[in-house]
């Protein structure tokens, strides 16, 4: 028992533990609609996205989420541009914005004088050094997250099926889209300084797939998708703690490594439920 309880004796570990579960939950809410939307792309060019305006706002000494808000409103507005100028699909928009504002954000944490130490924290994070401000402004994200969700619940789902039934519906497909597309960089800034840019998508995607492969239903992917996510948290926290791993990484991993085993549980079991019906043929 003692291996459980003896890292979350420790305060920063305490708030590593709110903090991380409070991001688990707000990235499985909106994580749930990626998955079912099939926008993984889009989310994961928009963690990306938000490199240059943390490094921007680490270099010109300003806040580090106004410079990511500001950095997610160019990578949207840009994926849009490129759509509706361009005969090009949304997924080049995307790609050309991924890589773009990806080297511009190394680009510019290279012109810091702590170059390693800037680079490390922006794209892994530091899920043990949170502050308690990280945790209230965290607990925003996610009550606002909540709300959005729950309030736009029935936008969301008829637009993830049916766009031009949205729109005779009068559910405002476009105006769904882009409260989606804020939400998404909403729990991507709001988790950044937790699990890090880079690995912010393992709990944003890991969990919510792991979630559509036990139910079908949409609010119970999300609730199964949160207790997934708040369990990596738990896990990765324990983990770190005895192994010595990197805190923000493990939790990041976990999700992965879980969606993996069901999938293979999942998929053994289909082929023994197959098997007597192929033998009875």
């Amino acid at each position: 028992m003692d291996w459980l309880t003896a890292p979350f004796e420790l305060e920063f570990q305490q708030q590593a533990l709110v903090a991380g579960s409070l991001a688990a939950i707000a990235l499985a809410l909106v994580g749930t609609w990626v998955v079912i939307r099939g926008m993984t792309f889009l989310g994961d060019a928009l963690v990306h996205g938000v490199i240059p305006g943390i490094a921007l706002a680490v270099l010109a000494d300003f806040n580090l989420l106004l410079g990511a808000a500001i950095a997610a409103a160019v990578m949207i507005g840009g994926i849009g541009l490129v759509h509706r100028q361009t005969t090009f699909s949304e997924d080049t928009g995307i790609g050309l914005l991924f890589v773009g504002m990806l080297a511009l954000g190394v680009i510019l944490i290279s012109k810091t004088d702590s170059y390693r130490g800037s680079l490390t924290d922006i794209l892994f994070g530091d899920v043990l050094g949170v502050s308690g401000g990280d945790i209230a402004f965290l607990a925003l994200v996610t009550g606002a997250t909540l709300i959005a969700v729950i309030g736009l619940h029935r936008a969301f789902l008829v637009l993830s099926f049916n766009e031009q039934k949205a729109q005779l519906l009068g559910l405002q497909p476009r105006f769904a889209h882009m409260v989606m597309l804020a939400l998404i960089a909403l729990t991507i800034i709001g988790s950044y300084r937790t699990v890090g840019t880079l690995l912010v998508f393992g709990l944003m995607v890991g969990p919510p797939a792991t979630a559509a492969l036990l139910v079908n239903r949409v609010p119970p992917m999300m609730a199964t998708a949160a207790l997934i996510g708040v369990l990596s948290v738990v896990a990765g926290l324990l983990v770190s703690y005895h192994a010595d791993t990197a805190g923000s990484a493990t939790i990041a991993g976990i999700p992965i490594a879980l969606f993996f085993a069901v999938l293979t549980i999942k998929s053994m079991r289909m082929r023994r439920s197959a098997a007597p019906a192929l033998g009875g043929s």
